[in-house]
Order: C-alpha cells, then sequence, then structure tokens
C-alpha cells in the first residue's frame, strides 16, 4: 500500500500516515529500514496490519521525499488547506461611550504613593 507521512517525530519513534481512503496508520521506528529519517509528506510503501492497537504500518520503504514532490503547495502560499480568521466584531460606540479614554485618569484610578527603597531606614520620628 502507498501512503503519505503525516507526522513522525524522529527522537521519540513514532508517527502516523494516511493511507488509501484517508485511513491512518501508525508508524514505529522497528517497522523502518535502519537510517531512513521520515518526514512530513514523504510518500512511503507499507505492509498495513491491523493490532490489537489498531491499524499500523509495517515494513515501511520510502517512495518518494517530500523535498522531491511538485503536487505540493509552496512554503508560505496560500493552499486551500490554510486556516481561515474570522475577524472579530467590531464595537459599537454606544457601547464604549462610558469608558474612560486611554491615557486619561478616571476618578476610579487608584492613586499608588512612592515607596522608599527597600535598603533606606525609615525616618526615626524620636531623633
Amino acid at each position: 500500500m502507498e501512503g503519505t507521512v503525516k507526522w513522525f517525530n524522529n527522537k521519540k519513534g513514532y508517527g502516523f500516515v494516511s493511507g488509501e481512503e484517508d485511513q491512518e496508520y501508525f508508524v514505529h521506528y522497528t517497522a523502518l529500514p535502519q537510517g531512513l529519517r521520515l518526514r512530513e509528506n514523504d510518500i512511503i510503501t507499507f505492509d498495513p496490519v491491523e493490532s490489537e492497537r489498531g491499524k499500523q504500518a509495517q515494513n515501511v520503504a520510502l517512495a518518494k521525499k517530500a523535498s522531491e514532490r511538485t503536487d505540493l503547495p509552496e512554503e508560505g502560499s496560500e493552499s486551500e488547506e490554510s486556516p481561515v480568521i474570522a475577524e472579530q466584531p467590531s464595537i459599537d460606540e454606544e457601547e464604549t461611550k462610558d469608558l474612560p479614554e486611554e491615557g486619561s485618569e478616571s476618578e476610579e484610578s487608584p492613586v499608588i504613593e512612592e515607596q522608599p527603597p527597600m535598603d533606606e531606614k525609615p525616618a526615626n520620628p524620636e531623633e
């Protein structure tokens, strides 16, 4: 079967592959030939296996590196999978008319008196 690496953590030694019909398969480093490092969007071939923990990829072989693929969108370009960020609702003037303007002090603002530095001794009233 052929699939695409969704992600693979080389330090932890596992990841996931998207196979035919968008089925996900767990892949462990023990299923890879020695020295093979998988990267996101690599195309691999593998044997699908159903285990007691779910679907797994075994006997993995690299078919095409992601860096050699021409069917992927370039980094930084817009793709169909780019997340859409919704605009924040605007605040009406009516809602903000009672709020103080930025930089202005309101009557409710606390007044903070300056404190002497910690290393200075307070003045002794008995002297």
